[in-house]
């Protein structure tokens, strides 16, 4: 019985330990970095969700709250102008989602163009 709760304290302390190594790699810059708000919100079903107006009031928050922690990050590569003017439309587009507006959903699916952003703005791969 003791052995299988050390075990079982061990395992939670490996998780933990690998959860905070790949955070501290994710967190390059203060808030959200651009790689974790990419794979939360595009990778994932976030983005997809909110738009097609199946979110919750919570996921429509959280979804604000990444396109602002993203807004705050420096462009990878490109104009920051450009990545100002995008990531506005992103929140401006969130924001309508949350109010219930008529045809948020559809600015949101524009605002969120894979495409748009990524060819001025995406780093080259290594």
């Amino acid at each position: 019985m003791k052995k299988m709760l050390v075990a079982a304290v061990l395992l939670g302390f490996a998780i933990l330990m690998t959860t905070a190594l790949t955070r501290a790699e994710d967190e390059d810059q203060p808030g959200a970095s651009t790689k974790a708000v990419m794979k939360r919100v595009f990778k994932g079903p976030l983005n997809r969700k909110v738009a097609g107006g199946k979110a919750s009031e919570k996921e429509k928050k959280e979804l604000l709250e990444l396109f602002q922690a993203l807004a705050k990050n420096k462009p990878p590569r490109g104009d920051a102008e450009s990545w100002k003017k995008k990531n506005a439309a992103l929140v401006s587009a969130a924001k309508a989602m949350i109010k219930g507006e008529k045809d948020a959903g559809k600015a949101l699916t524009k605002a969120a163009n894979c495409k748009n952003c990524h060819s001025k703005h995406k780093p080259p791969k290594k």
